[in-house]
């Protein structure tokens, strides 16, 4: 005699795809904003979204290395603009810091803080 599976499967209902953040969707906006007519491939991309990790991981490693020098629990934006200052070079950092500064600026202003 054959036997009958009793298993329940899985199969006929649609299973979620894990989602995979990236920051791909934010390169394009900003190649567009730059370069209208230019597109990028995604092997590209992949090298982008790359960069991009580890420009954070290296940012906010090193602000989290300042806040713990000066023995707080909470990361600012005095830490994060210190951690630019240091990592990033000269007229980057300058730019990097002006953008920061009004984007905090508008975030204030909206949130009513």
């Amino acid at each position: 005699a054959a036997k009958s599976s009793n298993k329940k499967t899985t199969d006929n209902k649609k299973r979620r795809k894990k989602r995979i953040e990236t920051f791909s969707s934010y390169i394009y906006k900003v190649l567009k904003q730059v370069h209208p007519d230019v597109g990028i491939s995604r092997r590209a991309m992949g090298i982008m979204n790359s960069f991009v990790n580890d420009t954070f991981d290296r940012l906010s490693n090193e602000a989290l290395r300042l806040s713990r020098y000066a023995n707080r629990a909470t990361l600012t934006s005095r830490e994060i603009q210190t951690s630019v200052r240091l990592l990033l070079p000269g007229e980057l950092a300058k730019h990097a810091i002006s953008e920061g500064t009004k984007a905090i600026q508008k975030y204030t202003k909206s949130s009513g803080q």
